[in-house]
């Protein structure tokens, strides 16, 4: 099976940047969306085949995400259960036989860190969200994480050091999340590969330089580890300044 995630930065302006081809080059069973910055009856979308559902912020043209699968689920749940973090539109969870899907869009400590508290609250709150699901069957958990885990993760670690996506603390939860039970996929299939980015900020010709940061991820539960077959980064591939990543795993 097949999935992917994109943080599209608008999914209106990347329509315009070949939306659909790219949906359709890249064949996923399950699309994972996050910034769609929209209400749905904001777009006309069709994709046949596809299942579509949508969480919306409410504050329009802000964060949001959406996932469309063509293997119908068996529930769907949006946000992650504690209503201090209702009203964003970040995360879906569908629920499918073998495994939970959950694509999030995980808040921005923003610059001077001002929304650190925030973030570090919605790092607990999803982690146990997460855990609750990991009790009942495995869990594939994809989107823009906004964090930059190692060194090997961003171009140029020393200049980042504490600015938002390259703090201690938010690196640190990462590293908490993961030995809760959770693999980093592309990580796990590529232990040294530098040069290795998702998000390229416009200035700079930061893409073009590619200095950029690895922010978007697959994780999956431990007990699924053994059955990734890839995990790729899809850099040819615009539209946003996020780039797709992938996994592919066995059923």
């Amino acid at each position: 099976m097949k999935f992917v995630s994109w943080n599209v930065n608008g999914l209106r302006a990347c329509m315009k940047k070949d939306f659909l081809a790219s949906f359709a080059a890249l064949d996923a069973d399950a699309f994972c969306l996050q910034e769609t910055k929209l209400q749905p009856e904001q777009i006309e979308l069709k994709l046949p085949g596809y299942q579509l559902y949508w969480n919306s912020a409410e504050k329009k043209g802000y964060s949001g995400t959406a996932i469309f699968t063509r293997v119908p689920p068996l529930s769907v749940a949006y946000n992650i259960g504690d209503e201090v973090h209702v009203g964003e539109g970040r995360s879906i969870t569908l629920e499918f036989e073998d495994f939970f899907l959950v694509t999030v869009y995980t808040p921005n400590a923003q610059d001077g860190l001002r929304r650190l508290d925030y973030r570090l609250a919605w790092e607990d709150a999803f982690r146990a969200y997460l855990l609750e699901l990991d009790a009942k069957k495995p869990v594939i958990v994809c989107g823009d994480l906004n964090v930059a885990h190692e060194e090997i993760d961003l171009k140029n670690p020393k200049s980042n050091h504490e600015n938002p996506g390259f703090s201690d603390a938010e690196r640190e939860k990462f590293s908490q999340l993961l030995t809760s039970g959770f693999t980093d996929t592309f990580r796990f299939l590529n232990p040294g590969r530098t040069g290795a980015y998702s998000w390229w900020s416009y200035r700079f010709h930061a893409r073009e330089n590619n200095a950029g940061w690895r922010i978007d991820y697959f994780l999956v539960s431990d007990r699924l580890r053994e059955k990734i077959i890839s995990a790729d980064i899809h850099a040819d591939i615009y539209g946003s300044d996020h780039c797709p990543v992938s996994l592919e795993i066995r059923a």
